[in-house]
């Protein structure tokens, strides 16, 4: 039973019914977080004087005055090279929205331990009280020598999108926004295994993609970079063409390189016939409109905690059916490609994270599926111990091949 919280106070208990229970005791949630999720834990021994002389002064004097001398030492002597920065500003929280940066922590946390949980890579939660670009530029600019790469998490659209670009072209470490590039690679993949399932190339497939944000700008870049036969986005006020006035410079960007076909009005008219629906954006698609969708056809309703198009409909028309659900078959998680590209990027020391990178990490996802690939299983679990050492591979190669690797 979830708790109804009133007036909490800052020993976790609450004026609800005149009493001071624990939040703890309403929802079990509560009782994992308290004291937080995440904790610092030494990596060497300081078990006495000789211990503390090497790992602080005097010793630590010597490290430090070899790095000011060769900076690029700082990646071997220190763990630099080896810790991302989750960064937000609180604006776009899970589905919740707006929450600001301390409400957000929760989450941050739980991307931290992702990162070490299934990629070996340490991360730090940042949640910034600035929502300003310039700000957040500036701020993490400053921040990024203590770190190797950088995850910006749940910062609004279109927002992101610049921010993302300005600390790309400033910083000279990875930087990733898992909202929009983990979720086109995880995308693909699974939209790859479709097409092999179904015997057609991914050349021969037209998508519609309903939500033009982070996410959806995202996935419409990697399908057309990956050779789609063609992809259109729609919008709440409908496809996005290049006819349409009202379109910000990020959405005429998006007309610009999608809707090969021309394609204009409802999300719902661009649905018939198409060969593949990606849901990015919640709302709900009518039962009509996936009806009208080409024989065959694939469905992602990846929206949460409500797919676009519940399973139970899809399954009536789709041959492929996937949500960002845990509790359906072929969950489109992005905890599938983050860690492992961190991981690969880090083992190389990139400077950034190519196109080339994550199309790497999409194919290798996708190989982990192999011979057992079905319609429930287009996709591996994110339990899988396959999963990030494939893509940690397949990104450091790539990187070595895009000449983005500094070792």
């Amino acid at each position: 039973m979830a708790a109804e919280i009133v007036n909490p106070r800052s020993d976790g208990t609450t004026d609800q019914d005149g009493g001071a229970e624990p939040l703890d005791s309403f929802d079990p949630a509560f009782a994992l977080h308290r004291g937080g999720k995440m904790a610092v834990q030494a990596t060497v021994p300081v078990r006495d004087k000789d211990d503390l002389s090497l790992a602080y002064t005097p010793g630590v004097a010597r490290v430090c005055t070899a790095i000011a001398q060769q900076p690029e030492l700082v990646n071997d002597y220190t763990w630099k090279s080896s810790v991302v920065a989750v960064v937000t500003d609180g604006t776009a929280v899970l589905g919740l929205g707006d929450i600001g940066p301390q409400a957000s922590l929760p989450v941050m946390e739980g991307k931290a331990i992702l990162f070490k949980q299934f990629g070996g890579v340490d991360a730090v939660p940042i949640a910034l009280d600035c929502t300003d670009v310039d700000d957040i530029v500036e701020t993490v600019v400053r921040l990024a020598p203590s770190f190797g790469g950088v995850n910006l998490e749940d910062i609004s659209a279109p927002r992101c999108f610049e921010i993302e670009r300005r600390l790309q072209e400033r910083l000279d470490i990875p930087v990733f926004h898992d909202d929009q590039h983990g979720t086109a690679v995880v995308t693909l993949a699974a939209l790859r295994n479709a097409a092999r399932l179904s015997g057609r190339e991914i050349g021969q497939l037209r998508a519609v993609i309903s939500g033009a944000g982070a996410a959806g700008v995202a996935i419409a870049k990697m399908l057309v970079e990956a050779g789609i036969g063609d992809v259109a986005v729609a919008d709440r006020k409908g496809v996005v063409s290049a006819d349409r006035e009202d379109l910000t410079p990020v959405k005429r960007e998006l007309a610009g390189f999608t809707n090969k076909a021309g394609l204009t009005g409802s999300l719902e008219g661009a649905l018939a016939g198409a060969d593949v629906f990606i849901g990015v954006s919640g709302g709900t698609v009518p039962e009509e409109a996936v009806a009208s969708m080409a024989e065959g056809a694939f469905v992602f309703a990846m929206a949460n905690p409500n797919p676009e198009v519940h399973p139970e409909v899809a399954h009536k028309y789709a041959a492929v059916v996937a949500t960002g659900r845990s509790d359906f078959p072929n969950q489109i998680n992005n905890v599938l490609a983050f860690p492992g590209i961190f991981a690969g990027a880090l083992q190389v020391r990139a400077t950034r994270i190519t196109e080339g990178m994550k199309i790497a990490a999409a194919e290798a996802l996708a190989a982990v599926v192999g011979d057992d690939l079905a319609a429930d299983y287009v996709i591996p679990s994110p339990f899988d111990e396959r999963v990030a050492p494939a893509v940690t591979a397949a990104v450091a190669a790539a990187a070595r091949a895009e000449g983005v690797a500094r070792r």
